[in-house]
């Protein structure tokens, strides 16, 4: 049988590799791997087939496959790379959608057995955290000057200064 890599490799799901020690690191036993997945929808899209298709490449070669759905992420109300806000969801719409997301993930992947995909919510871990305790232990992580560089943030802004000079002009 063809190890994951050579089986990804074959298939054009891999182009380049982070890590030249990733098909020994594969080949040594096996390891966990995630994909993260926004619950703003209750369904997937097809740009998310590719991920969940190596996400079961991996499963079904021993390796363990974890989806982390974003429920605290996915209520922040980012818009990534959007020119606008996404509209915020309750705790009840991110949990539906989270059931429907694993409702459909389920047909490519197990999530029973000795081998179970694990479905995460990262709100599991951040809700507990106040807002000190974040920006002391991760906010830290995240410079203004390294948010700014960014072109999702400086068009954001730029647009957020646009409509501000429209509203209150010099």
């Amino acid at each position: 049988m063809a190890s994951v890599f050579d089986t990804l490799k074959e298939r054009g799901f891999i182009s380049q590799v982070s890590s030249p020690d990733l098909e020994k690191r594969l080949a040594e036993g096996p390891a966990a791997i995630y994909v993260g997945f926004d619950p703003t929808a209750d369904s997937l899209h097809l740009g998310h087939l590719v991920p969940i298709m190596a996400l079961a490449h991996f499963q079904r070669q021993g390796h363990r496959s974890l989806v982390v759905v974003g429920g605290a992420t996915g209520m922040v109300g980012d818009p990534s790379g959007r020119s606008a806000e996404r509209n915020l969801l309750t705790v009840e719409q991110v949990a539906y959608n989270k059931a429907q997301v694993k409702k459909q993930m389920a047909r490519f992947m197990d999530f029973t057995g000795d081998n179970a995909a694990l479905l995460l919510d990262n709100n599991d871990w951040i809700a507990p955290m106040s807002f000190i305790d974040w920006l002391r232990d991760v906010g830290k992580h995240f410079t203004i000057n390294a948010m700014i560089a960014k072109d999702s943030v400086k068009k954001r802004v730029s647009s957020l200064l646009s409509e501000y000079e429209i509203l209150n002009p010099p």
